[in-house]
């Protein structure tokens, strides 16, 4: 597959990736004779932050894979970076690092056919190119790729692709690296490239977090108390972090079996420091956003934390989060945020480049170009983000070897005209050209004589004078080559001051910007204010003669006139920066100046349709003759601009007390001028007011005589009658009544709302048994009206899609929903990014631009099934395409939100609803409305206290049920089919569905232990240094093993399953064992191994199983508990029983 050719003293590895790929290809699909490959030309729309120029190298670029190459190059394994890339990958060869190979082919499951690995530090030929992998200081096996690509004359191009990387002073004295300074171009990780991220060195963020580990873990060791300590990883990166934890703490780190796979790979599954029994360390890695999304804004996700410390018995949690996302620029670098008793540590660790070390980096390489590779639109051409990020490394980069690129282009394809002029310019110095004080006597002779004066030489016999066509065409020439705000005076001044030469004249006017721009600003004000100050005097403009001031052009121009200005149209915008006007006018700029231009005068033309849309008047300036009777009958039909504009924040506040629309804002502005802008005061008026709220007043409301009369809005009423239903879940039970109180009627499938409102009332609510009765008016209606709702309500309340044990995730983040909201409400990502640090929460941002929306229509009702409906599918979106589809449904449903549906609809797309609401309380709160439903005397007073214990018992027997069959699917239908009839011997376990374990308590110490179980009899087991397994037999005859957690390891244990096949006597139908799983070794006296030599086993996967030959670490089977057999529950047997059985 690669040959070499040799020098004197080294080899260089040469390796063709077509030849690769052919022969790859042949294995693979086990065709003896592929097809000869014939490359198409790479679509103009390929991401160029991921070509290499000149060359078909694809960089991390597996999503956007085709045919029209094979070479693909992978920086390091990171998701974002090998997205793409499967099992069935065969679109080309990847080059990568070793370890990241191991990690493609193990991991991933990559064919190895298509995997390419290359030496560090050591010069590879593909294709032509030579390219060198140097570290990247990111992750294992992270790697910068150096590539040489072949030029004209025997010169070659460099260009670095910095992949993912932390820079280290080290890299200086790289000596592969150095060859690369003065390179054509970096494409540099700009993940931090903002000044506000300079975030402190790795080593004092690892000894912060090692640091506080000690100190906390002794405090809480000493005082009988358990304290445990997680830390947000991905699924390969923060390995430092670990390994010092481990190191400095003296503990173990526990993971999970999908990082431990990564670990072994890694070469650190044998070393003891980590391990998947989580009993055996206070230290656990958790999944990234498992304590709150970083992105993006870190929202902390207490609830989660609540549900892992009740889950593994301990009385404090305390979290860390290693990003530089979450960095803040505070006197201390290390933010907490703190409830209860739960704490998350917010470090700066990051494995990424921070801004310092960005523009560090960039200038020791000092290249011709940077080109960024993270943040919004970089991978388009023309990104405005690309190019304001690129303005952090000027000065930085090779400015005047740009210059002399950039001239070199004017030189070798410079014009007949060009060449005439730069001839000319050779003779000797240009004067100073003086053409303000010269009579001209039109447009055309004011161009033709400026540039016939600038272009003779003093010296000359024979001037050449351009006729007006080969003037128009210099100006032309020198247009294109400046920005768009450049005036034709300056451009003049420019052709004079270079003798006619293009190529300088471009190069002083670079050397000359600033004073350039500031001429322009200066003229541009000067003008303004004349014209200001024009028309406040002449109140309108005059239907005829001459305007010389006017913005559009002079109109009949006398020919005594001293001076004409030959500044473009676009010079007058003065509050336009000139990038802006420079898109603003592209189409515009190149066209001939028209001076003889006049104001048209045929009378107002139809209003844009976004004037219908709009507070703004119609602007004088745009439309001077619409002034006097449309934008009059605009004012008589609105109320005064003054008493808007004066409460503004009144008004945005009195609307939002009370749930109205903005067709009210004016009344609102009516009455908040009456009383002086107080807040208190107005809604007195309005909640006194009838006639308003009942929307009676055909005629409208007359506030002040002579004043404006508002008419009332349809939708006041519509709105008490909806904040009324808001309110009333939060009556008593006896006093709520399910059928009237609800927001919908019989027959009609749930709206979303119904939920919404109830969440918003819990979101304020800290008492239990106060949240647990709104739980239960809700679950009550839905109940009564719409029973086939219920069981995807009590999914949405307590954030779940589907069973536990399924492992369906929606695997959205903060970042796609801020995008989707973008879209749904058309606010800006600054906007939001501003927004959410007032808010600090992403679905109260969500609401607050939804209230700003304008719609044309109210849109349809979101209902409760549309929203899971939606969550389930999105849940199974997958490979190319998928995120796309994904931000649709989100957009589509947030298109339909109403009152506070959108806040709680991204809430629970991020997972964290934020209203304390967990299965242990949902759960009693439908237990409690099944049996309320049943009663018809309910409202009777007393009623409901006289049922508490039953209603506890009820609640009490549902948790039960739920705990030995933790599916709601079945469990929820089944207590709404028996009612008051349910008990937690309705259901029974099921084979297949794992049972949630009773956890014990870490303690430290016998002592705590005695001093925990007091005076009860208890017996002591041997703790085997083995992994949990939860065995189980299904009637179909098939065994099924579950980890602790609940997660499916089937795959992974054949043997076990041989064992239980074999020890299972005829009428063992069905079961359910508790077991520990232990690695034993056979042939040396049946000696019981270490947890670290079971964990060396293969993993297996849902797609591919361990197979029996392939096993090297023998396995026994240590049951001891019987929780289900033959149809039969054991759960409530003693352990004497269970031993004798």
């Amino acid at each position: 597959m690669a040959s070499s050719s040799s020098s004197s003293t080294t080899k260089t590895q040469t390796l063709d990736s077509t030849r690769l790929f052919l022969t790859a290809l042949a294995t693979f699909s086990h065709q003896p004779n592929p097809p000869q490959l014939s490359f198409p030309p790479i679509p103009s729309t390929f991401p160029h932050s991921k070509l290499i120029p000149k060359t078909r190298f694809f960089v991390d670029a597996f999503r956007h894979a085709g045919d029209h190459s094979v070479s693909y190059f992978l920086s390091h394994f990171h998701s974002d970076h090998y997205g793409g890339l499967s099992p069935n990958w065969a679109k080309g060869i990847v080059f990568c690092s070793q370890t990241t190979a191991r990690l493609l082919n193990e991991v991933l499951k990559v064919s190895s056919l298509f995997v390419v690995a290359l030496p560090l530090d050591e010069a590879v030929v593909i294709d032509g190119c030579e390219v060198v992998l140097i570290d990247a200081n990111h992750c294992p096996g992270a790697v910068q790729f150096l590539f040489k690509v072949p030029g004209l004359n025997g010169e070659f191009e460099r260009y670095v692709h910095t992949g993912d990387f932390r820079f280290s002073g080290s890299m200086k004295s790289d000596p592969f690296l150095c060859e690369f300074v003065g390179s054509d171009a970096i494409f540099l990780d700009t993940t931090y490239c903002n000044p506000k991220f300079v975030f402190p060195l790795q080593e004092e963020s690892v000894n912060y977090i090692a640091s506080l580990i000690e100190t906390v873990g002794g405090e809480y060791k000493s005082s009988m108390k358990n304290v445990l300590f997680l830390v947000a990883t991905y699924v390969i990166g923060k390995e430092k972090i670990l390994l010092e934890i481990a190191r400095r703490c003296n503990r173990k780190v526990h993971v999970d079996a999908r990082k431990m796979a990564v670990l072994r790979v890694l070469g650190y599954g044998e070393s003891g420091v980590f391990t998947e029994d989580e009993c055996e360390s206070d230290v656990h890695v958790v999944g990234w956003n498992v304590l709150g999304e970083t992105w993006p804004y870190f929202r902390p996700n207490f609830v989660k934390m609540k549900e892992i410390m009740v889950e593994k018995g301990y009385s404090k949690v305390v979290g860390f989060v290693p990003t530089g996302w979450t960095y803040e620029v505070k006197r201390n670098n290390f933010s907490v945020r703190s409830k209860d008793s739960f704490e998350i540590h917010l470090v700066p660790y990051s494995e990424h480049s921070n801004y310092d070390e960005l523009r560090e980096y960039v200038r020791f390489l000092k290249p011709k170009h940077v080109i960024p590779t993270v943040g919004l639109d970089v991978e388009k051409l023309d990104s405005k983000h690309a190019n304001k990020m690129q303005k952090h490394f000027a000065g930085l980069v090779d400015e005047m070897a740009n210059k002399k690129e950039f001239l070199r282009g004017f030189r070798l394809g410079s014009t007949e005209v060009g060449d005439d002029v730069e001839n000319e310019s050779n003779n000797g110095p240009i004067e100073g050209l003086d053409l303000e004080k010269e009579a001209m006597p039109s447009d055309k002779d004011t161009v033709h004589m400026e540039l016939s004066s600038s272009l003779q030489e003093p010296d000359l016999q024979n001037p050449v004078v351009l006729n007006d066509e080969e003037a128009e065409k210099i100006i032309q020439e020198l247009r294109d080559c400046l920005p768009t705000w450049v005036t034709q005076e300056q451009m003049l001044d420019l052709i004079g001051s270079s003798g006619g030469d293009i190529v300088e004249s471009v190069s002083n006017f670079y050397e000359r910007e600033t004073e350039f721009h500031e001429q322009v600003i200066s003229s541009t004000i000067a003008v303004s204010e004349s014209q200001t100050s024009s028309l406040c005097d002449s109140g309108s403009l005059p239907k005829g003669g001459s305007v010389k001031s006017s913005p559009y052009g002079s109109t009949d121009v006398p020919s005594s006139q001293e001076y004409i200005s030959l500044k473009p149209r676009n010079v007058i915008k003065s509050g336009i920066s000139p990038g802006k006007r420079a898109r603003n006018t592209n189409n515009k700029v190149n066209k001939k100046v028209k001076l003889n231009s006049k104001l048209d005068s045929r009378g107002p033309k139809q209003l844009a349709i976004t004037k219908f849309f709009s507070k703004v008047l119609p602007d004088v300036q745009e439309t001077p003759e619409i002034g006097s009777m449309d934008e009059q009958n605009l004012k008589d039909e609105s109320l005064p601009h003054d008493d808007t504009k004066s409460y503004r924040d009144e008004i945005d506040q009195f609307l939002q007390i009370i749930d109205g629309t903005e067709s009210l804002e004016s009344y609102a502005a009516t009455i908040l001028r009456k009383t002086n802008g107080d807040i208190n005061e107005a809604l007195n008026i309005y909640y006194c007011n009838r006639e308003v709220r009942s929307g009676k007043n055909e005629a409208g409301l007359v506030v002040d005589s002579g004043k404006m009369k508002p008419t009332a809005d349809s939708s006041v009423e519509v709105s008490l009658q909806e904040n009324v239903k808001t309110t009333v879940l939060s009556l008593p039970p006896e006093k709520y009544n399910p059928t009237e109180d609800a927001c919908w009627s019989c027959g009609q499938r749930a709206p979303y709302l119904h939920l919404a409102r109830t969440f918003d009332l819990l979101e304020d609510e800290k008492g239990k048994i106060k949240a647990t009765s709104m739980l239960c008016n809700m679950f009550r209606s839905l109940l009564a009206l719409a029973p086939e709702d219920v069981l995807p309500s009590v999914y949405l309340c307590t954030n779940k899609i589907a069973a536990d044990h399924e492992n369906v995730e929606l695997n959205i983040g903060g970042s796609l929903v801020t995008s989707a909201l973008e879209d749904a409400c058309g606010t800006s990502r600054s906007k939001i990014r501003e927004m959410y640090n007032e808010l600090g929460d992403l679905g109260d941002v969500a609401q607050a631009c939804r209230q700003t929306q304008k719609l044309l229509a109210p849109p349809s009702p979101l209902l409760i099934k549309d929203v899971f409906f939606a969550l389930q599918k999105i849940s199974v979106q997958t490979g190319s395409g998928s995120t796309g589809r994904k931000k649709s449904l989100i957009v589509n449903l947030m298109r339909s939100c109403r009152e506070k549906e959108m806040k709680f609809l991204v809430r629970t797309l991020v997972r964290n609803l934020r209203i304390g609401a967990m299965m242990k309380t949902v759960l009693p709160a439908l237990a409690q409305a099944v049996v309320m439903n049943s009663s018809h005397n309910l409202n009777h007073e007393g009623v409901v206290q006289s049922w508490k214990d039953r209603l506890q018992r009820h609640s009490a027997a549902v948790v039960e049920a739920y705990n030995v069959l933790p599916n709601l699917d079945l469990v929820v239908p089944s207590l709404m089919d028996k009612g008051i009839g349910f008990s937690s011997s309705t259901l029974s376990m099921v084979p297949g569905i794992p049972i949630k374990p009773m956890l014990a308590k870490i303690t430290n110490g016998v002592p705590q232990a005695l001093k925990l179980l007091g005076n009860k009899a208890f017996t002591c087991e041997y703790k085997y240094d083995g992994q949990r397994a939860q065995i189980h037999k299904l009637v179909d005859g098939s065994v099924r093993v579950f980890s602790r957690n609940g997660d499916e390891s089937t795959s992974r244990f054949p043997d076990l399953i041989k064992i239980i096949n074999e020890s299972c006597k005829p009428d063992a139908v069905t079961f359910i064992l508790d077991a520990e799983v232990v690695a034993i070794d056979r042939k040396n006296g049946l000696k019981l191994m270490s947890f670290q030599e079971l964990s060396s086993r293969g993993r297996g996967s849902r797609d591919t199983s361990i197979t029996l030959d392939s096993i090297k670490v023998d396995i026994c089977v240590f049951v001891f508990d019987i929780m289900f057999a033959n149809g039969q529950q054991y759960k409530i047997k003693s352990v004497k029983d269970l031993q004798a059985f």
